[in-house]
């Protein structure tokens, strides 16, 4: 961290910011990625806490020069981090119980995104293959995996699939694990974004166009209702509507 204490027109204001990436939570970055024209004191406002109006009272811009510095540091870092393929064997949440105490998971990472509860599974794996496909339809399928980097948005919601249960010790449920993003944007970055990027990386095939059970009978049955109606004219028009097994 580093720390200055600068002058404002109301008089003094501490402003303390990280620098280094492992103490940049996964919600500070998103903060500043969904921001396209960030500037330098919005970038320190979001790394220090600090709300922009009262950064925007500081006499001199030039005190602000050691903090921009440092948030150039940390732009090169994250660019470093995506392509990073260390996986943390554990990671930390601090939650709170049914009395509102503070506690501590230690949760253990798999590798293995398919282990978990069927639908963490599929809600995972729909986010990674819209994701992906969108990349795709923007930029092409030419070493689309070469270029690709998912957006923190997404990250951030697969992580919070991936870990609802694990972290929280409860029945998968799709509403709550959405709502678990509150709690995976508290995750250091060079935690979160190796591991999002390992599933990422892990289901290229998800680019691909799915077809559910529902959509391979639902011909059947359309053709199955033509029979039907055929049936008062002969039995060669019910086989000849009818699709072969699958």
């Amino acid at each position: 961290m580093i720390e200055k204490t600068l002058k404002t027109t109301t008089g003094k204001l501490s402003v303390k910011i990280p620098t280094e990436l492992n103490e940049v939570t996964l919600g500070q970055i998103m903060a500043m990625q969904q921001k396209p024209d960030l500037n330098d004191i919005e970038a320190i406002s979001i790394l220090s806490g600090i709300i922009t109006d009262e950064l925007y009272n500081v006499k001199n811009i030039d005190d602000f020069q050691v903090f921009t510095d440092t948030v150039l540091a940390l732009s090169h870092q994250i660019k470093q981090l995506y392509n990073s393929e260390v996986i943390p064997k554990e990671v930390v949440f601090i939650l709170y119980d049914a009395q509102d105490r503070q506690v501590q998971k230690n949760v253990k990472v798999s590798h293995d995104l398919s282990v978990e509860p069927a639908g963490a599974f599929m809600a995972a794996r729909d986010i990674i293959a819209e994701e992906i496909n969108n990349h795709i339809k923007q930029h092409g399928d030419e070493d689309w995996q070469e270029r690709f980097n998912p957006s923190l948005s997404a990250c951030c919601q697969v992580l919070a699939h991936y870990f609802f249960c694990r972290a929280t010790g409860q029945k998968y449920n799709e509403y709550e694990a959405e709502e678990f993003c509150n709690e995976i944007k508290k995750m250091r970055v060079t935690e979160a974004l190796p591991i999002a990027r390992h599933f990422f990386s892990c289901y290229p095939s998800l680019s691909k166009p799915k077809t559910s059970c529902w959509h391979r009978l639902l011909p059947r049955w359309k053709n199955g209702r033509v029979s039907s109606r055929s049936r008062n004219l002969n039995i060669s028009t019910q086989l000849t509507h009818w699709p072969a097994a699958m």
